[in-house]
């Protein structure tokens, strides 16, 4: 099992253990689960998404890094998962993952938001005035301005609330994304005190 594999089936709190989790990865880098074993994720208001399949990456991601693969996966309802705890995005369709990001979010002056959340509008040209940036691809999340958008992902940087994404990456989320579809922001874990 890769690394990334186990990511899904280990580190996110809500995967449900299940008997042969283990599935082999296929040639099209995509590790397909039996239908009688698929995984499971909690979002925060409770629902439950199963996992049908997942990218299958080799090595850790680094910032800037992102992967994109849809083949053989079937048109369907998409959904996004953001974990600030790993800062990893990951896109779903029809259950099945089809791209994962290494992001940038929110400092503790102007902190991303957790819960859940609909892409409310999208606008490919944004332009900040707040901010004067740019801000392309832009799925807006909430009134106040908090999106997902095309970003330089570097190490050191963040955003003032906003999810900050590859620019490619932003571009292929873009299209596959609807107004109306499911992000999930799930918090980072905090280290408790004895």
């Amino acid at each position: 099992m890769s690394a990334r594999s186990w990511y899904f089936a280990a580190s996110l709190v809500s995967v449900l253990a299940v008997p042969g989790l283990e599935a082999a990865a296929a040639p099209t880098s995509r590790i397909w689960y039996p239908a009688s074993s698929y995984p499971q994720l909690s979002l925060p208001d409770g629902r439950r998404e199963i996992v049908r399949s997942m990218l299958d990456v080799a090595k850790p991601m680094q910032f800037g890094d992102f992967v994109w693969n849809e083949d053989r996966v079937p048109r369907g309802p998409v959904w996004v998962r953001v974990d600030l705890g790993l800062q990893l995005l990951s896109v779903f369709r029809d259950g099945h993952e089809i791209g994962s990001a290494v992001i940038l979010f929110g400092t503790d002056g102007k902190a991303t938001p957790t819960g859940d959340f609909t892409v409310q509008d999208k606008n490919a040209n944004y332009h900040s005035h707040t901010y004067d940036a740019p801000m392309p691809y832009a799925l807006r999340l909430t009134s106040d301005g908090v999106a997902i958008h095309g970003s330089n992902v570097r190490e050191g940087w963040a955003t003032h609330g906003c999810i900050g994404v590859p620019l490619e990456f932003a571009r292929r989320l873009f299209a596959a994304a609807s107004k109306g579809d499911v992000v999930a922001i799930i918090a980072a874990k905090t280290a408790r005190s004895p």
